[in-house]
C-alpha cells in the first residue's frame, strides 16, 4: 500500500490506524479530535466533558467483546455510555471518541480558538467518512471523504493539512476502483497531520486520560 507516512505494524490489514483500530468496538462509529497547544484535560473540558469524571487510564490487553471499545473497557463501561481517551504526543493533544458524541459543527473550531489549530475526523458505522480542519476558531476546510479528488483536491489545501494527505497516501480496497480513495484517508490524514503515527504498545507508554460522556 502506497502510504509514505506510515511505517511497517502502525496500519491494520484494512489500511487504517492500528491503534485506532485496537482502541475501537466492532463496526465503530467514532472520532479523532487532535489540537496543537492544548492540554488533555482542557481538550476533554473543551469537548463539554466534565472533570470530575476524569479518570487516569491504563488500557487493559485486550477487549471483554467485541462491541465494546478498549477504553470502556479500561473505565468499566461496557457500552453503556460513550468513552473519550484524551493523552498528548509533543505539541498536539488527541481526543478519542468511542461513539462518535463529540462530533458538532462547533467543537473542531472551539478546540481551535485563541490561535490554536485543530482538526477532527470522523467514520460512521454507514462508512460516512469525513474530516474538519480549523485555526483561530475558523473552519477552514472539510473534507468528505465520498466526493475526495486527491488530484483535484490537494492543491487548495493548507499546507500541513496537504502533507498529512500526502503522508496518508492511498490504500488499495476492494469496494473501490483504483482512482478513489479509501474510506481510512482521513483517519491516516489526522494521525500524520498530528504525529500520531504509533502502535498500541507505544500509545500505552504515554500518560492517558479517560471520561464517560454523554
Amino acid at each position: 500500500m502506497p502510504t509514505p507516512g506510515f511505517p511497517p505494524h502502525t496500519l491494520d490489514e484494512g489500511g487504517g490506524p492500528v491503534w485506532l483500530s485496537d482502541l475501537a468496538a466492532a463496526d465503530p462509529n467514532h472520532a479523532l479530535h487532535v489540537v496543537r497547544g492544548l492540554e488533555p484535560a482542557e481538550a476533554l473540558e473543551t469537548l463539554g466533558a466534565k472533570p470530575r469524571l476524569f479518570r487516569p487510564c491504563e488500557l487493559p490487553a485486550a477487549k471483554p467483546d467485541d462491541w465494546t471499545s478498549l477504553p470502556a473497557a479500561a473505565l468499566g463501561e461496557g457500552n453503556s455510555c460513550a468513552v473519550l481517551l484524551s493523552g498528548r504526543v509533543g505539541e498536539w493533544t488527541f481526543v478519542y471518541d468511542d461513539s462518535g458524541y463529540t462530533v458538532g459543527d462547533d467543537d473542531t473550531k472551539a478546540l481551535s480558538a485563541h490561535g490554536r489549530t485543530a482538526a477532527t475526523s470522523v467514520f460512521t458505522i454507514n462508512a460516512d467518512a469525513s474530516l474538519v480542519y480549523a485555526v483561530d476558531g475558523a473552519q477552514i476546510a472539510w473534507i468528505d471523504v465520498d466526493d475526495l479528488d486527491l488530484e483535484r483536491d490537494l492543491p487548495g489545501m493548507p499546507d500541513e493539512l496537504r502533507a498529512a494527505f500526502q503522508a496518508a497516501g492511498t490504500a488499495e480496497a476492494d469496494y473501490l476502483d483504483s482512482s478513489e480513495p479509501d474510506y481510512d484517508i482521513a483517519m491516516r490524514a489526522i494521525c500524520a497531520l498530528a504525529g500520531l503515527v504509533r502502535t498500541t504498545d507505544e500509545l500505552r507508554r504515554i500518560p492517558l486520560l479517560a471520561t464517560p460522556f454523554g
